[in-house]
């Protein structure tokens, strides 16, 4: 697909903006009206190699699939309400059908923005405050990914000391480092743990980072942690720099980091990452649209319906056996309701 950068018109409307190929207005079944999909992304914005690429993937693969155009917005530096609700009002009026805001801090803009266009679908990840019959809220048990994460670094750590690594002090964070914690205390009750939010609030810059995560994983480092796992966007990208330079562990997060090019001289030191399908989110949502009957409500994603998981991508991963084993243990007790993760 042919891919031109266009300029924003509006004033606070982001740093730039994609539109993908495809014709805009018709697929295969010819029922689809829309203009295409509309992408806001979080803080950080695409090229974090986690969570905002995510989505970015699942947009390529509906643009692909529904040979329709997609449109993606990158966010602002210390940007306002003020700016997500223009930002999300350009692509609904130009057309796009879903947008999509992709992060919990879109939930004031999505619900002003829904009630101006109740014809248009609209998306919001990692919320479910937002309650309207043109909006989905795309959620996930992020504690489950983060507990097979906390098994796989307790089997792997080799001095029963591990690390948390998380971007911003939100519940929403709260719920990855509950779930790994208890992950790894299956495993050894007496392990010990460090845990360290890099900051307060996203305006300080916990998911846009690298250097914050780099100094948190030097400083778990030193106290003697040898797999660290990270929950925090962009910032994550520091803490498995840090990891590779130290020869020790870094679990990843959202995508499979082991596989992103970015990060590639990193790899092997990537023991795997905590999987959330947020492309498969935007994908799905994307193709009720297309298909003309929208979801709406919460859809949320477990290990049971593959929403979230743990990615073996890793070679030196997949000749750990017993850690392998363990983490796959893990998973089907928790499909099978033998265990209940925390989200506190």
């Amino acid at each position: 697909m042919a891919v031109a950068v266009l300029a924003l018109a509006a004033a606070g409307c982001g740093k730039s903006s994609t539109d993908s190929g495809g014709d805009g207005g018709s697929t295969a079944s010819g029922t689809y009206q829309g203009k295409g999909i509309g992408l806001a992304y979080d803080v950080g914005g695409k090229g974090d190699q986690s969570f905002n690429d995510a989505a970015f993937a699942g947009l390529q693969k509906a643009e692909k699939e529904f040979k329709i155009s997609g449109r993606d917005i990158e966010p602002q530096d210390g940007e306002s309400d003020a700016d997500k609700v223009q930002r999300l009002e350009q692509l609904a009026k130009s057309g796009y059908n879903p947008v999509i805001g992709v992060g919990f801090v879109y939930a004031p803009a999505v619900k002003e923005v829904a009630a101006k266009y109740p014809k248009t679908t609209f998306g919001i990840i990692d919320d479910n405050t937002v309650q309207a019959g043109n909006v989905v809220d795309l959620v996930f048990h992020e504690e489950q990914a983060s507990y097979l994460a906390g098994v796989a670094a307790a089997k792997a750590t080799k001095k029963n000391h591990i690390g948390f690594i998380g971007g911003v002090d939100i519940p929403l964070i709260h719920k990855f480092e509950a779930g790994f914690d208890q992950g790894a205390r299956s495993v050894n009750p007496k392990i010990k743990i460090e845990s360290q939010y890099l900051t307060q609030t996203a305006q300080e810059g916990g998911f846009a980072s690298p250097d914050k995560g780099k100094d948190a994983a030097n400083a778990q480092i030193e106290k003697g942690a040898d797999v660290l796992y990270h929950a925090a966007g962009l910032s994550g990208q520091g803490v498995i720099q840090s990891a590779a330079a130290h020869q020790v562990w870094a679990i990843g997060v959202d995508s499979d980091q082991y596989r992103q090019a970015a990060l590639a001289k990193y790899k092997d030191w990537i023991l795997g990452s905590a999987l959330k399908n947020v492309g498969g989110a935007v994908y799905d949502l994307s193709k009720s649209v297309v298909d003309g009957k929208p979801l709406t409500g919460e859809v949320r994603g477990d290990l049971k319906s593959g929403g979230v998981g743990f990615a073996d991508s890793n070679p030196k991963y997949q000749a750990m056996k017993d850690v392998v084993t363990a983490v796959n243990q893990a998973k089907q007790d928790i499909i099978a309701g033998k265990v209940t993760v925390d989200t506190k």
